[in-house]
């Protein structure tokens, strides 16, 4: 099968468009032909290498880490999906391969598609939607009615969808964006905007019970400035927190890189400390059960997928270009043809 495949870690020239040999479906998998495959920071991440602490790849690596297609077959233990399925998901962050024409993944990470979109729009929603919904859940930032959230970078992928979800949840909303990512932002649901290029969020007296951080490096540690007493702050961009991705490993792995991630995150957990706060840093897991709720609030019109570009498979490498150009306003997706 066609996949696009690192050969190597690096930049943009270990990427690469070759045959490898298809996947066969395990008893609990299933077999996906890919229709579409959106791309991610996490994506240029996983190339360059920045991850292999957590799990090194055997090259050629097939990449891609979100996509929507159909269902070709089923593994014997496979109960809930069935050839001709649409559906999408979050592949497993071990074993990525969402960029190639066949994907083998475990029922547990699968959902079906939303029925009111194209695949090219349903590829948008595993990685960002899961990351938003997780971050605004019980497990981090607990978003109820009625609070105060503050989402730095509201123009991203992540940004967009998490807007939506914290007004489905009753909270009032302000995000940071540009001038031209403004009308995006709002039209998503913001209720406020600020310029970050002409405004700081601590000039500003306004606090918030909960931040969900998208930028990381001085934008967060301005942001943090405005968190109210007893606030929490989540970030998918900042320092990596104990306990966030050295959970699954094991024995003198784990100790390792969680001494190394409780060294690097000092400062800006003691910083939290200090204002009566707590900071963590988000590391997304897939899960089709959150897919499935995600895809459902699509079907019912409460949940808009914001689509940059497409690119075809053979035009791989503008794809990851557009992606890391950080212009892109919405999802970058690369589409495979169309089984006849």
């Amino acid at each position: 099968m066609r996949a696009v495949v690192y050969t190597r870690h690096g930049g943009p020239e270990v990427t690469a468009l070759t045959e490898v040999t298809a996947p066969t479906p395990g008893p609990s998998e299933v077999l996906i032909r890919t229709r579409a495959v959106g791309l991610n920071p996490i994506d240029a991440i996983q190339r360059a290498g920045t991850t292999r602490a957590l799990g090194g790849y055997v090259f050629p690596q097939v990449a891609g880490n979100e996509l929507a297609g159909t269902v070709a077959a089923v593994g014997s233990a496979v109960t809930h999906f069935a050839a001709g399925d649409r559906v999408l998901t979050r592949v497993d962050k071990l074993r990525l391969g969402a960029l190639g024409e066949w994907v083998a993944v475990d029922q547990s990470l699968v959902a079906q598609a939303p029925r009111t979109v194209p695949a090219t729009t349903a590829a948008a929603l595993p990685l960002a939607g899961l990351t938003a919904q997780q971050a605004l859940g019980e497990r981090f930032l607990n978003v109820q009615p009625g609070e105060r959230l503050l989402i730095t970078g509201g123009a991203g992928g992540v940004g967009l969808l998490a807007i939506q979800l914290a007004k489905l949840r009753g909270a009032h909303v302000t995000t940071t964006a540009s001038e031209h990512g403004e009308a995006l932002v709002r039209s998503m649901g913001a209720d406020q905007v600020i310029n970050y290029r002409t405004q700081r969020v601590s000039d500003r007296a306004e606090k918030y019970a909960a931040i969900f951080d998208m930028v990381g490096g001085p934008g967060l540690e301005d942001a943090l400035e405005a968190i109210a007493p007893g606030g929490r702050v989540v970030s998918i961009s900042g320092p990596v927190t104990p306990g966030s991705v050295d959970r699954d490993l094991g024995g003198i792995r784990r100790f390792l890189v969680s001494t190394v991630l409780r060294w690097r995150s000092r400062s800006v957990r003691a910083r939290a400390r200090q204002l009566g706060a707590r900071y963590e840093f988000l590391f997304m897991y897939p899960d089709g059960r959150g897919l499935a709720e995600l895809a459902q609030l699509v079907d019912a019109g409460s949940l808009r997928l914001t689509i940059d570009s497409v690119f075809t498979v053979e035009h791989y490498a503008d794809a990851f270009a557009r992606l890391e150009s950080r212009r892109a306003k919405g999802k970058v997706v690369i589409e495979f043809p169309e089984v006849s």
